[in-house]
């Protein structure tokens, strides 16, 4: 094989991925929105976008081990709207942080663990389980707290929420997913437990027979879910100094078309993590260019609900097109 050859090979390898291909994408939007959007480049707009993205970017981190574990979790939303409650009574209560953060996260847990019990104990689907559970712990929140609000919290609690990293414009809201993300790859593409999650996703008979726990492992996915959602829903309260019953309305559908958009097999088994940030990107620039464009919240649920089809439809033709572009490129010739 000559140079050139090798030279034309990687070039192809390089291209033929999705992750690439969704990477000059989002690049391509931001170079529009930072030349043709006015003040989409200021400092405070971004600090405010990506301040905004902060509850989506922490719950698509255990989304997308869920779904590549042919697992889904509707529950999020409501998830992360109880624990909000939880947390806002508990500081309502004259609780300190330092108990009221813990037990806010273990209310979380509980929530994963019982979505994972019916999954896992029960053998019912997670689609159904957790579609029940969305109504189910909304209702809570609202036995708990009504229609009513909670907005008193402590200063270096909302600090948290509006501040940002010393001189940066980086908010101070983003850095638990910051912390996080870096894990979860580790976690997904280094670690055992990552090969187990591509394993039961790719086949749940074959996984459970190679001698896998799988209902351990899909449990313990679901139980991290319900644990980053109560983070999510502390940062949310916040960011928003607000904790209510019907906080985060419809966050379920953002953080699954990211997790799709990124690469993430709706039938399992495949994806990685760093197409998901790079869907994650690119979801932040178009919610904010739809906001500076003055476009209403109904029309950006519009644009949200075509970017999922659209992210289903391309990722799927796209995976075919670059594997047939490997193929081609990559096929053994006898010559060599």
């Amino acid at each position: 094989m000559t140079d050139r050859s090798k030279q034309d090979k990687d070039f192809v390898a390089r291209i033929g991925n999705w992750d690439n291909f969704l990477a000059a994408i989002t690049i391509a939007v931001i170079a529009y929105a930072v030349f043709e959007v006015p003040n989409f480049a200021s400092t405070f707009n971004i600090s405010q976008a990506v301040a905004g993205i902060s509850e989506r970017a922490l719950i698509v981190l255990p989304m997308v081990l869920l779904i590549i574990a042919r697992e889904i979790d509707l529950s999020v939303g409501s998830t992360l709207a109880l624990t909000s409650v939880v947390f806002g009574l508990l500081t309502q209560a004259e609780f300190s942080l330092y108990v009221a953060i813990p037990l806010t996260l273990l209310a979380g847990a509980a929530c994963g663990a019982f979505n994972g019990v019916l999954v896992t104990k029960l053998g019912l689907p997670s689609l159904v389980v957790t579609l029940g559970t969305m109504a189910l712990f909304r209702g809570i929140g609202y036995i708990l707290l009504g229609s009513d609000s909670i907005n008193d919290f402590p200063d270096s609690f909302l600090d948290f929420g509006i501040n940002t990293v010393g001189d940066t414009p980086v908010p101070w809201t983003i850095v638990p997913f910051i912390v996080l993300a870096p894990l979860f790859a580790i976690a997904l593409q280094k670690m055992p437990l990552g090969r187990r999650i591509y394993a039961i996703g790719g086949s749940p008979e074959a996984a459970r027979y190679s001698g896998i726990r799988l209902a351990r492992t899909v449990l313990g996915l679901f139980i991290t879910s319900g644990v980053v959602c109560a983070a999510a829903g502390m940062v949310y309260a916040a960011r928003l100094a607000n904790a209510r019953a019907n906080n985060a309305l419809g966050i379920e559908l953002d953080v699954i078309t990211i997790a799709l958009l990124g690469g993430i097999s709706v039938f399992g088994g495949k994806g990685r993590l760093t197409g998901v940030l790079w869907a994650l990107l690119l979801f932040a620039t178009i919610r904010n260019v739809l906001g500076l464009l003055q476009i209403g919240g109904d029309a950006q649920g519009t644009v949200i609900g075509l970017l999922l089809i659209v992210s289903l439809l391309a990722s799927n033709a796209a995976e075919r097109i670059f594997a047939s572009v490997r193929t081609r490129y990559f096929k053994p010739k006898a010559s060599e």
